[in-house]
């Protein structure tokens, strides 16, 4: 195998600087990943849009920031700012799990080493920053600054924090995906404007004294939150709040958000529009090596780059809008999609590498089945402030027609290097449900999971309904669970005709804001009546900017300010884990006991196999439905219908 040369990456040390022949660095990025060159990493490609606009930038990826500070200050003081990001993921959520135990491996290190990047990074990465560099400018971005940029619950201190601004003390931070704001900004710095006089840049945020004006900008308006010390003592105004800054971050003409904390103002300007096509391939046109940077050959494998290696992203974004995700609150809810052309480039520059097989992991995005689809008249989506395009039914301006697609994958699967493209990303299996998505007049849906079905699954297919109670769900902003038995009737007609056994392999989040004991209880019979013994649940975790970390701290949801429940204790979360697990034995007890307590006696005969009865016809197929979901099925019913 040819080695490439080292200036082939951007640089980690002086001695690699000097190969290039650069006597100063312009730009310094800090990271709490190690460096791979790859588009799904984000600092690779904040660090080549910065080279792409002609600066010499250098990186410190997972910099000690317990010893004398060396690897902060081998770079010198760069000449224009110092970029600061914890990562891929904030950092609490790559630290500790939903239990808060602290996690033994971190997937963006090399040899999956734990203990290469402290909590908070951002804070401590930038307050470090601050104190050797005063006078430097230093600017935030990522997911964990992205998401903790106005006043938020913290799950792990479980506190209210400020704007990750104040703790940071860092000048400005960009929020969502950086591409373009980061453009604007350096172009604006070639041009001999002050890194101080970047007030008006869209999508970023910063801190200026209350005395000081806000600056001038005669397009936008201004919606001014709650305090943060009103956010403190009033969990309602932090809720409300929340619904402000959900909506103005998808709107393609928003409002600039103010936001007072102590004797400061936060300035949150409104963000860009969603990237065009040639934008977004621009940032994935550019010379990465697709690898990780050649110092840590020795160290060991770098967990989440051995995942992704062989995939190729086709989108940004995601219009579902859940309650318990970030990824429209980071990528926004408006897909950006790339061209073509720009897929299959990349797929060939796979199919070169030394160690490619002919298996292309995953051709997807945050959701699967979401390349290019947008409103079919974009000026309602300008005008347009629902956080989802498909909750709780599909809008009629959206087109979700799959052919682009379908013709993607063949164009993907006929090339001769390639033997199989699997679709590795969550499908949203909603929109391929005829009763759910009506845009299936032409058979489009039907093409695309058939061809899904038959030349992208490696085994299984992974689909998340999260849950089976509509209550729970209408709150997770998901469809009834009755679309996922039709769903299922599908896939299971596409596999008997192929001659096919691959597996539906569905994914339920307990604990969720909304969801009981009883709900999980249901939950268990019902997906056991299906025939899955499920293996795994994720237990919900509270993340920043979410509707469901809302409802979990203040007790309320956000759009409504009525109450939800919500499981809090180790005890009651643990206890709702349980009833996943009915199939083991330590469970059995203490569920028969606990249904027993619910005068629930059906349950128990369902889960515990202790007799079954069931009504002669299913509305949902030719499965007989246990009387017990049925007589659930109705009640939830009236309770709609009182509602």
């Amino acid at each position: 195998m040819e080695l490439r040369p080292i200036t082939d990456w951007l640089p980690l040390t002086m001695k690699e600087v000097e190969k290039r022949g650069w006597e100063d660095i312009d730009v310094v990025l800090i990271s709490g990943d190690a460096y791979v060159d790859h588009p799904s990493f984000g600092t690779a490609v904040i660090g080549r849009i910065i080279e792409d606009e002609g600066f010499r930038v250098a990186i410190v990826a997972q910099p000690n920031w317990k010893d004398d500070l060396r690897d902060f200050k081998k770079f010198g003081k760069p000449k224009y700012f110092f970029g600061v990001t914890a990562g891929c993921m904030d950092s609490m959520v790559n630290h500790y799990t939903a239990n808060k135990r602290l996690r033994s491996t971190d997937a963006y290190t090399a040899g999956g080493e734990s203990g290469f990047r402290p909590d908070y990074a951002t804070i401590t990465y930038s307050k470090i920053l601050k104190q050797l560099f005063p006078e430097v400018p230093v600017l935030i971005g990522g997911i964990e600054a992205s998401l903790r940029r106005v006043t938020h619950y913290d799950y792990w201190s479980d506190q209210l924090m400020p704007s990750i601004l104040v703790d940071s003390k860092a000048d400005m931070l960009v929020y969502g995906m950086g591409d373009q704001p980061l453009r604007e900004i350096l172009q604006l710095l070639k041009k001999g404007v002050p890194f101080q006089s970047l007030k008006t840049i869209k999508q970023t945020a910063f801190l200026q004294p209350k005395t000081e004006e806000l600056p001038k900008n005669k397009n936008w308006e201004t919606v001014e939150l709650a305090s943060h010390e009103v956010c403190l003592e009033d969990k309602l105004k932090y809720a409300a709040n929340f619904k402000i800054v959900e909506v103005e971050s998808n709107k393609w003409q928003a409002n600039r958000i103010t936001q007072s904390i102590g004797e400061q103002t936060l300035i949150i300007n409104p963000p860009y529009k969603t990237m065009e096509e040639g934008e977004i391939d621009q940032s994935f046109d550019l010379p990465y090596t697709r690898m990780p940077h050649p110092k840590y050959k020795k160290r060991g494998a770098i967990p989440a780059f051995d995942m992704i290696k062989f995939s190729v992203n086709t989108h940004r974004g995601c219009f579902g809008g859940c309650s318990f995700c970030t990824i429209s609150a980071h990528q926004g809810k408006f897909i950006a999609s790339r061209s073509e052309a720009s897929i299959l480039r990349e797929v060939e520059q796979v199919t070169q590498d030394p160690d490619f097989r002919g298996y292309i992991s995953d051709i997807g995005g945050p959701s699967a089945n979401m390349y290019r689809m947008k409103g079919k008249d974009e000026a309602i989506c300008a005008k347009c402030t629902s956080p989802s395009c498909i909750h709780p039914v599909i809008c009629s301006n959206l087109d979700t027609n799959h052919s682009d697609m379908t013709q993607l994958y063949r164009k993907i699967d006929a090339n001769p290097k390639v033997k199989k493209a699997f679709v590795g990303s969550g499908i949203r299996y909603d929109l391929l449900v005829d009763e759910f998505n009506k845009n299936n007049e032409d058979g489009n849906h039907d093409e695309y999971i058939e061809q899904v079905v038959t030349r992208h699954v490696s085994g299984r297919l992974k689909v998340a309904p999260e849950h089976t109670s509509d209550d729970t769900l209408r709150i997770m902003r998901k469809p009834s669970f009755k679309h996922f038995h039709s769903f299922k009737e599908k896939y299971d007609k596409i596999q008997a005709k192929h001659g096919l056994k691959q597996q539906l392999i569905p994914y339920f989040i307990s604990s969720h804001p909304g969801c009981e004991e009883q709900d999980m209880a249901n939950l268990a019979a019902e997906t056991k009546d299906m025939g899955f013994q499920l293996e795994q649940v994720q237990d919900f975790t509270p993340t920043p900017m979410t509707v469901a970390t809302v409802i979990y701290y203040a007790g309320v949801h956000p759009y409504t300010l009525k109450p939800v429940y919500t499981a809090k204790t180790r005890d009651q979360k643990q206890n709702q884990h349980r009833f996943f697990f009915w199939y083991k034995k330590e469970n059995q007890n203490w569920i028969r006991a606990q249904l027993k307590k619910a005068k629930r006696p059906e349950l128990i005969t369902k889960l515990l196999d202790e007799g079954s009865q069931t009504n002669p016809k299913s509305s949902h197929g030719s499965k007989p439905v246990p009387r017990w979901l049925a007589e659930r099925r109705e009640k939830e019913k009236n309770k709609r219908n009182k509602g």
